[in-house]
């Protein structure tokens, strides 16, 4: 199927507006291939250092003729998604002796979880991990020693941070391997009817507490699609997973295949063989137009909106919000997985996963076929689904049609004409808002704003029952510069309530909301932020706010708004504490969310 002309159109955008970035990008890269491999080229001296440890491998890697993967790894035992990495190091050194290679772990890097800084000072540094990710991986890779990196990371920022990095080195090709989402649990919307009984003092923090360690309970991603499912779901679509791979569960034997067979794609990769796929190659502007079309098919998560122009500035592309809604116009809404929805992703692979959504956005028209990718050329390898056929590894067609229309359905009967995301503009700045999740009667909001400072005091206006009318709540000074621009997600169960009340609610803030943001409209995002003076400073209580998800505007409806003078406030509060202090170069260097609220790239 030829291209839509749609997605052609914006993909031919893009390529134009980043002709001299990307041309300056690919002169690096192709100046780093050229000197040819690396560990030739290090002394003695410093490969000796390079191997001390290695016991059984050193004669092979000084020797080096055979190529030796780093590993850059993001476990923890702390978070569920990231703790299966503990055995993939000894996995990866094996396979890659079996296969005539050696592997290294290169470095490690943070990976803090959202879902236990929500509502905490901690959150605060959330974003700006992405950024200390990257540059933590740049660590592990300056050490010169790897003809080919496998990334070892599953959840919101880490991801990001890793393509940041791999792109960077994109001399060297990337393969990412996932951990997989941990088995379902309590369903996702039973937990939230939980936490909205919370919020309401119907019940206490033990049931609470029961139904959040029967949602949270194993191994693996959190089930809901989240903004670490989402990662996932990019990786795919963006060709730096092996096919098929991203929702496997953990500590299965076909997870363990997958990550055998990562590490011998790697090594078949690298330039010392005859199908050299550096990341940079893969990381073109083509990509990353499949990786929004996977988005918008998916109604994935709005983190990914901060992260993608953030990942392509790092690969020299340079992708505008504009790119964002005009895909979103264009791509239909395919899958229903919460907050979506009820299922979690396991109910969606099982249906017949992103296999069958990129296999039908093929035939659409509306995904880029023809694109490098770490599996070989061509998207339509990632139609196909792994399997184990007595005990070897193979990947077969799937289906070829939905197991479960109620989750997922073809392209030309999809849950909705265009996806799950739509830009706002207007006198109130620029942002987004994910509409896949929000019932239409819902997608304008017209009502008097109330204004805070901080999400806690929205929390104490609701206990102290001061909401009792149609109300756009408006938090400011969340936005990167002000205080990292945390996600407000413990919002979301009072702001229900509201709604379920009978109440027209809508959340406009220049933070963050969580990958799970679900059901009440938010404008999220809005730029310029508050603390740069932005418009979100001149809003007052009792201004008439429109938030129209239909024409995409966001505005204040009251005369002379624009000649008020913006408001500050003082920041102090955000500077210390958890290690607050250590980010004022953080902020204060960041750029606008527009731009991917970056700081290294």
């Amino acid at each position: 199927m030829p291209i839509n002309s749609g997605i052609e159109a914006v993909t031919d955008r893009i390529r134009n507006r980043s002709a001299a970035r990307r041309a300056k990008y690919m002169d690096r890269m192709r100046a780093a291939a050229e000197s040819g491999p690396v560990r030739a080229h290090l002394a003695c001296g410093n490969q000796a250092h390079a191997y001390a440890a290695m016991d059984a491998d050193k004669a092979s890697l000084a020797e080096g003729r055979a190529p030796n993967l780093g590993i850059v790894t993001a476990y923890n035992d702390m978070l569920s998604a990231h703790q299966p990495f503990q055995t993939y190091p000894d996995i990866i050194r094996s396979a890659a002796r079996a296969a005539g290679g050696t592997a290294q772990v290169a470095g490690g890097v943070p990976a803090m979880c959202d879902g236990v800084t929500q509502g905490q000072p901690g959150m605060e540094l959330s974003l700006f991990s992405r950024d200390v990710i990257a540059l933590s991986a740049g660590v592990a890779m300056s050490h010169n020693c790897f003809d080919a990196a496998v990334w070892l990371g599953v959840c919101d920022k880490i991801v990001p941070g890793l393509i940041i990095a791999a792109a960077t080195f994109g001399h060297v090709p990337s393969v990412f391997i996932p951990a997989g989402p941990m088995t379902s649990g309590l369903p996702n919307d039973e937990k939230a009817k939980v936490r909205q009984k919370f919020a309401q003092g119907e019940i206490g923090r033990d049931e609470l507490m029961q139904a959040e360690m029967a949602s949270y309970h194993g191994p693996g991603t959190c089930t809901f699609y989240g903004t670490a499912n989402t990662n996932q779901m990019l990786m795919e679509f963006m060709g730096l997973h092996m096919p098929g791979t991203s929702f496997v569960n953990p500590g299965t034997p076909l997870r363990d295949a997958l990550t055998v067979a990562a590490t011998e794609r790697a090594l078949a990769i690298t330039a010392l063989g005859n199908d050299y796929r550096p990341a940079g190659q893969v990381l073109d502007e083509r990509a990353f137009v499949n990786g929004i079309v996977g988005l918008m098919a998916t109604g994935g998560s709005t983190n990914l909106v901060l992260h993608l122009p953030a990942m392509a500035r790092a690969a020299g592309i340079e992708l505008t919000l504009q790119d964002f809604a005009d895909i979103s116009d264009i791509v239909p809404l395919m899958a229903k997985v919460y907050p979506n929805g009820l299922a979690d992703v396991n109910h969606f692979h099982a249906a017949g996963g992103l296999g069958f959504m990129i296999g039908e956005l093929l035939d659409a028209g509306l995904l880029h076929d023809d694109v490098c990718t770490i599996a070989g050329d061509g998207l339509a390898r990632y139609a196909q689904e792994p399997k184990l056929r007595d005990g070897t590894l193979v990947w077969e067609d799937g289906a070829g049609h939905t197991l479960n229309d109620r989750i997922l359905r073809p392209a030309g009967d999809a849950f909705q004409k265009s996806g799950g995301l739509k830009q706002l503009t207007g006198n109130l700045g620029q942002g987004v808002i994910k509409t896949s999740a929000v019932d239409p009667s819902r997608h304008v909001i017209q009502a008097r704003a109330r204004v805070f400072r901080e999400q806690a005091d929205v929390k104490a206006a609701f206990q102290a029952g001061e909401f009792t009318e149609d109300t756009v709540v408006v938090v400011r000074f969340q936005g990167p510069a002000a205080n990292g621009m945390p996600e407000l997600h413990s919002l979301t169960p009072i702001l229900a309530v509201l709604q379920d009340r009978g109440l027209k609610m809508a959340l406009v803030t220049d933070g963050r909301m969580s990958g799970a943001s679900g059901k009440v409209p938010a404008a999220i995002h809005v730029a310029p932020e508050a603390a740069k003076g932005g418009p979100l400073a001149r809003i007052q209580d009792g201004d008439m706010v429109r938030l129209d998800a239909v024409a995409g505007r966001l505005d204040v409806l009251e005369e002379g708004f624009d000649a008020r003078t913006p408001v500050t406030v003082d920041l102090s509060a955000n500077e210390f504490g958890l290690g607050r202090e250590m980010f004022a170069a953080f902020r204060q260097a960041v750029g606008d969310s527009t731009e991917g609220a970056a700081v290294v790239v």
